[in-house]
């Protein structure tokens, strides 16, 4: 499944209160909808699909949060565009291997952005970080 791109269309970072003591990090991804877009490669048209996602963080208890709102395009043979879209229309699913797929790669760029928007509001990174321990 060749991506074609990531955008994001809203990204909130709430800070409630100073960090103090242990704090619990909840990550979660959804799919909201998914739409065929044509889109034009050179001169010709292209069937795509547009995923759109919400990322979410949320630091407990009720230390901050973060949202992420955004989609992914993918381009696809039309057979496996319509496939797609009907199983998405009926079932609110898509096909194990897509949505595997979608969500690696909406998890891979959300996780860097919510690292660099931790560190802006002085949030814990929303991912352990590797530790080095010396001998």
């Amino acid at each position: 499944m060749p991506v074609v791109g990531l955008s994001f269309g809203k990204i909130v970072v709430e800070k409630h209160k100073p960090v103090k003591g242990a704090v619990k990090v909840n990550n979660n991804v959804s799919l909201k909808d998914v739409e065929k877009v044509d889109i034009s490669v050179g001169s010709a048209k292209q069937e795509a699909l547009k995923f759109h996602f919400e990322f979410t963080t949320k630091y407990e208890p009720g230390i901050g949060d973060m949202t992420m709102n955004g989609f992914l395009t993918f381009v696809e043979k039309p057979e496996k565009v319509k496939e797609i879209l009907d199983q998405w229309k009926k079932e609110n699913k898509v096909p194990k291997d897509v949505m595997s797929s979608v969500l690696n790669t909406v998890l891979s760029r959300c996780n860097v952005e919510a690292m660099i928007l931790s560190r802006e509001v002085n949030l814990p990174p929303p991912v352990p970080m590797p530790k080095v321990q010396v001998k």
